[in-house]
């Protein structure tokens, strides 16, 4: 039997030919080796030793992470990540194995699209994040800021001023400027003041997290590019249960790495899949999950366009119903 260690080491040779294999043998070790999602395939009455491909794996009501502890073998988490919440709500713990993973794997897929760390400048606008404990984002954020090793990268949280003062004097830097922040955040910056940061790259991440009304994204984005004066708007979508990270480079388009797949479900069948540029519920395979579970339904809205990347078009309602009743004693 592989060993978690094994399947994380094996990523870097993930392929679109071998990824089919890998994800059976880890959906092996998954449901042979964490109880929560066993019992949620007894409780389906599924026979997983009948499963011979991808398409047949079933995943994983996210809201077990509510709950359960959703582990895959025996051992000691180094961190436990937890989600965002409204006050009183209950949210999402992953506990992990390994932090230098998270965030080694974090870099990993980060630089895929932005190029070395090393030659990058971060500032980061996360305060509904940085207000809290447990933030997977705010850890791997924190170690992006690291690797950079700029004296010009670093943490904002209501310094509004200091912010744009240290990107104006960043206009001529050799390295790659990037403004990495949470919606409401970027929003409320870009209300208050009207900046020139076309030598910046904007990352969005989340929603408004409460503090806002929601925006629709392209109303968001069409703002943000109007009072900053950028061409584009890139956003990251990651969540707590996850390892793995996707990356937007503009218009909400996202790409996954090699060992992350997207699959779109019916919303009222979820057992079914929909045919390209439909809408549905987003399912994601993370083969970086190896320590916990790495079938994933998601209570996102999405779909996925012809040339395989995906969109994230919002939350599906009445997102704690499913799966609540299968919950594990």
């Amino acid at each position: 039997m592989p060993s978690i260690q094994q399947f994380t080491s094996s990523l870097s040779t993930i392929n679109e030919h071998n990824f089919g294999d890998i994800a059976l043998s880890l959906f092996q070790f998954q449901v042979e080796n964490n109880r929560v999602y066993n019992a949620y395939l007894k409780n389906l009455q599924l026979d997983y030793t009948k499963i011979t491909s991808i398409q047949q794996i079933p995943f994983l009501p996210i809201e077990f992470f509510k709950t359960q502890q959703v582990v895959a073998g025996e051992w000691k988490p180094e961190v436990e990540f937890s989600s965002s919440g409204t006050t009183g709500a209950t949210t999402s713990r992953h506990l992990v194995w390994s932090l230098p993973f998270y965030l080694s794997h974090a870099e990993l897929t980060f630089e895929r699209h932005f190029g070395p760390l090393k030659d990058c400048a971060i500032l980061a606008l996360l305060p509904s994040y940085l207000e809290r404990e447990g933030s997977s984002l705010i850890a791997m954020i924190r170690h992006f800021i690291d690797q950079t090793q700029s004296e010009h990268s670093g943490f904002y949280l209501h310094n509004q001023e200091e912010l744009l003062t240290k990107l104006e004097a960043l206009r001529k830097s050799r390295k790659k400027v990037i403004l990495w922040g949470v919606s409401f955040a970027l929003l409320d910056l870009a209300e208050k003041f009207e900046v020139d940061l076309s030598h910046c790259t904007l990352i969005e991440t989340g929603g408004m997290k409460g503090r806002r009304k929601e925006w629709i994204r392209e109303e968001l984005h069409s703002f943000l590019c109007q009072r900053f004066n950028v061409a584009q708007i890139g956003s990251e979508y990651g969540m707590t249960e996850l390892m793995s990270q996707a990356y937007s480079m503009g218009n909400g388009v996202y790409a996954t790495p090699p060992w992350m797949k997207i699959d779109i479900r019916e919303i009222n069948d979820p057992f079914s899949t929909v045919v390209p540029g439909k809408a549905g519920g987003i399912n994601i395979i993370d083969l970086a999950n190896a320590h916990s579970c790495a079938f994933i339904e998601t209570q996102d809205l999405g779909k996925i366009n012809q040339n395989g990347y995906f969109e994230v078009l919002g939350r599906i309602d009445n997102s704690d119903v499913r799966g609540c009743n299968l919950l594990v004693g």
